[in-house]
């Protein structure tokens, strides 16, 4: 019921992401007076779906807290939340409100053992195809051992995506120097840089610019400043975008151009389009939640279920188990 257009968008995902995936089957929380005329549209959906019915949803705007005391036990999206806890679906998607989102996880799913806060990891289109970057936005601030977490959740996640035995982490800085940025970030680069763990392959610090060029598989910072950069990049686009529009229209000439041109720029925009991209994965939670942008269309949506449909397939819960029992060998060095 989330998300700046509501169930239109879910159902239509879930349809989209239905004919990528036939084994897999929903079920769909909401109001059923809004959800059920969408479904009986989508026939193969709605013989792959179960529909729970409740009205009480969170609204964009609601603050955390609020949404938590109003919505805990009988909202769509704590209901969700809670069939993964319960073992009834494998991983929940949402484009609601991200605060609340988070807040309800956190206290129906728990942190994994170890984990003392969870990361929203984002896929980061890059010259070299795509990176992990996290954390997105989940936490503002983080200690060295934070940050150690995330590069081995973050590794977990590009090894399923990208089908890596021992994908190359990052860690954001102001500079490639080991001299440079806070002691925090010197500290976390310290520990990864001895512990030498057999699933991760510490590459060293990254800055700004080698998000895009996808010098790393893993990108690892904390939450102020990774929810910054990603609005950045996401701001960036949209103004390439309409610098090209509007110098393609300019002139007579530039409009010919253009019709020569037009495989280039639909490539260009395919390459560009940040809905392929779409859904941050909930990491050091112990269920799989997907948090879709909240402004997406059905084919953002559907690329969010597509990256829980990996995580669950490929079980990510496992990935990051395994690779937590190294974490030990990071706290003694």
């Amino acid at each position: 019921m989330g998300g700046d257009h509501g169930p239109s968008v879910v159902v239509a995902g879930a349809a989209l992401a239905l004919e990528r995936h036939p084994g897999m089957r929903f079920l769909i929380f909401g109001d059923e007076a809004a959800v059920r005329p969408l479904l009986d549209s989508k026939p193969a959906l709605k013989e792959a779906s179960e529909l729970r019915h409740t009205t009480v949803a969170v609204r964009m705007e609601d603050k955390p807290s609020a949404a938590v005391r109003a919505g805990r036990w009988k909202s769509s999206m704590w209901l969700s939340i809670q069939a993964v806890r319960d073992g009834e679906a494998d991983a929940a998607v949402s484009a609601g409100n991200t605060g609340a989102l988070m807040a309800m996880a956190k206290i129906c799913l728990k942190t994994m053992a170890s984990i003392e806060r969870p990361a929203i990891a984002a896929l980061w289109p890059t010259l070299r195809g795509e990176s992990v970057v996290l954390d997105v936005g989940a936490t503002i601030g983080a200690d060295a051992m934070h940050l150690v977490d995330m590069a081995i959740m973050g590794s977990a996640m590009a090894r399923i995506l990208f089908g890596l035995e021992r994908p190359t982490v990052g860690l954001l800085n102001v500079g490639i120097e080991e001299m440079k940025g806070i002691e925090i970030v010197k500290e976390a680069a310290r520990l990864l840089r001895e512990a030498d763990l057999p699933n991760l392959a510490y590459h060293g610090f990254v800055e700004g610019d080698d998000l895009g060029k996808g010098t790393v598989d893993v990108v690892v910072t904390e939450g102020f400043t990774g929810n910054i950069a990603l609005k950045t990049a996401e701001g960036t686009a949209k103004q390439i975008g309409e610098y090209l529009r509007s110098a393609m229209s300019r002139t007579w000439t530039a409009k010919i151009g253009y019709l020569f041109a037009r495989q280039a720029f639909e490539a260009l925009r395919e390459k560009m389009d940040p809905r392929k991209s779409n859904g941050g994965v909930f990491l050091g939670l112990d269920g799989v939640v997907i948090k879709s942008h909240g402004g997406t269309d059905a084919l953002g949506f559907a690329s969010a279920i597509d990256i829980g449909y990996d995580m669950a397939h490929y079980e990510l819960m496992r990935t990051i188990r395994d690779m937590l029992e190294q974490t030990p060998a990071v706290a003694s060095a």
